[in-house]
């Protein structure tokens, strides 16, 4: 699997882990080793699916659940369970949840149809959800694909800052997966 960081001003191929202490100070590193026990992101360019079944996954939906392009398709196919995830009766700002071998898969639910747009806002809110869940359940690997940025629309610089506020005083563990 090949790691590489992307935002600008940042050497191609270099992985670069920034790691959030509790009083938001963003301490940043070079290689492939995290070294603080509190949160930090780090972005690897590969599969999603292929992490380690010890990290929870998460993704980005609409509240009406019909997952048809993107991503969101593959975690239809791969998990199943649109029934059950409808009846979770899931709103906007919120989340869905399944559990699948022993681990969590998270629906943001960021806009009410398909062919709406989320805002950060939205995201923010179904982040929230996701954070408190976690927490509940001792979750400290969580991995993402860069969520709303897709077909969604939104810039990944400003999704990553949103991801970095609201996970900051945890030790979750967040990798962001990208093709």
């Amino acid at each position: 699997m090949e790691t590489c960081f992307i935002p600008s001003k940042r050497k191609m191929n270099t992985e670069i882990t920034e790691n959030y202490e509790a009083n938001g100070v963003i301490k940043k590193t070079k290689g492939n080793s995290i070294r603080s026990e509190r949160f930090s992101i780090t972005e690897v360019k590969g599969d999603l699916f292929t992490c380690s079944d010890t990290h929870s996954l998460a993704h980005c939906v609409s509240q009406d659940l019909k997952m048809g392009k993107g991503i969101a398709i593959h975690f239809k196919n791969k998990f199943d369970g649109v029934q059950e995830l409808q009846s979770q009766n899931c709103r906007i700002g919120g989340i869905g949840i399944l559990k699948r071998n022993g681990r969590f898969i998270y629906y943001l639910i960021t806009k009410e149809r398909y062919w709406h747009k989320p805002t950060y806002v939205t995201l923010r809110s179904s982040l929230q959800a996701l954070k408190s869940h976690a927490l509940e359940n001792n979750i400290i690997n969580l991995a993402m694909p860069k969520i709303g940025c897709g077909l969604d629309g939104l810039i990944w610089e400003k999704v990553r800052d949103v991801i970095a506020d609201v996970f900051k005083d945890t030790d979750i563990r967040i990798i962001i997966y990208y093709i």
